[in-house]
């Protein structure tokens, strides 16, 4: 299970609600050429440019919402996609519930 708190830390950034939100509809994403947003995920280096950020900023946001539980990642030669972990949101969601 994930810590709540962290789950909690990594919503507390308008640019990591954006990414949840863009990959809930990967649509914003189908000119990747690699593969299909919807079964591969979307590729770090589209979402930096969406964002238009730095790289490594957008990587750091990336990895707190992974490490939330919030998101997974593919590695696919040297690139990684980023897709949202339902279950994990979905879990999240039910605790916050129970607990508000």
């Amino acid at each position: 299970m994930a810590d709540r708190l962290e789950q909690s830390k990594a919503l507390s950034s308008e640019t990591r609600i954006a990414i949840l939100d863009w990959l809930r509809r990967p649509e914003h994403f189908l000119h990747q050429e690699t593969g299909d947003p919807h079964e591969i995920g979307v590729c770090v280096t589209l979402i930096t440019e969406k964002l238009d950020m730095a790289q490594p900023t957008v990587s750091r946001h990336l990895e707190l919402l992974r490490r939330a539980e919030f998101l997974s990642v593919r590695k696919i030669g040297r690139w990684a996609f980023f897709k949202r972990n339902e279950v994990g949101i979905s879990d999240y969601k039910e605790w916050l519930n129970e607990h508000l």
